[in-house]
């Protein structure tokens, strides 16, 4: 199935050429009940992160930069982001997940994305 995705000038761009990638790893990428899919979405504000099982269609963890214990801590926005990363890890955990695959969201794995994998990584999901 195509998806036609209109094309711009300037900062606008930038949003198209990430809807572009989302769409073409999304072809590829679906969660099952026994590896759901860790979606990241990143804002210029802040980074959210969810894992969600597909064929349910369910959120059975999510994490955010206004969750509590990450919203007064320290730090740039990628520290934030590892916390995020943490945070979503031990809750998927608590939820009985072991391994995930990651969706970053039509993204760059880069900065933020990547210290949030990396966090997950290190606090024991597997992708």
């Amino acid at each position: 199935m195509a998806y036609g995705v209109k094309i711009a000038k300037g900062d606008a761009y930038k949003r198209t050429a990430t809807k572009r990638r989302h769409i073409r790893i999304r072809k590829k990428v679906s969660g099952t009940p026994e590896r759901p899919r860790l979606v990241v979405t990143r804002t210029n504000r802040g980074i959210t992160a969810q894992v969600i099982d597909d064929i349910a269609g369910h959120t059975l963890a999510s994490a955010s930069h206004l969750d509590g214990s990450v919203r007064g801590g320290e730090g740039d926005k990628s520290a934030q982001a590892k916390q995020v990363g943490a945070l979503v890890a031990e809750r998927a955990k608590a939820a009985g997940i072991e391994a995930v695959v990651f969706d970053r969201g039509g993204n760059k794995y880069a900065g933020r994305i990547a210290a949030l994998a990396d966090a997950a990584r290190e606090a024991g999901l597997k992708f």
